[in-house]
């Protein structure tokens, strides 16, 4: 008796990705993010491979920033 063996369907597969639809974010702040990761990759001593934790300190600083700002 030979044994039946089915793929499951990925879910996720028929979701489009975020990449499809990126976040727009308000005018200057992409480039407000990239300056501030930038200063932060040479104050940790330009370390490579470390560009995404760089990106993503850099957003949460530019918008506590901007919060504080509001406040």
């Amino acid at each position: 008796m030979a044994t039946v063996i089915r793929k499951r369907k990925n879910p996720s597969a028929s979701r489009p990705s975020r990449a499809a639809n990126p976040i727009e974010l308000p005018d200057g702040m992409r480039d407000r993010i990239a300056a501030k990761a930038y200063e932060l990759w040479n104050q940790r001593g330009r370390r490579e491979g470390r560009d995404l934790e760089d990106w993503l300190d850099a957003e949460t600083i530019v918008m506590e920033e901007i919060h504080e700002a509001r406040e």
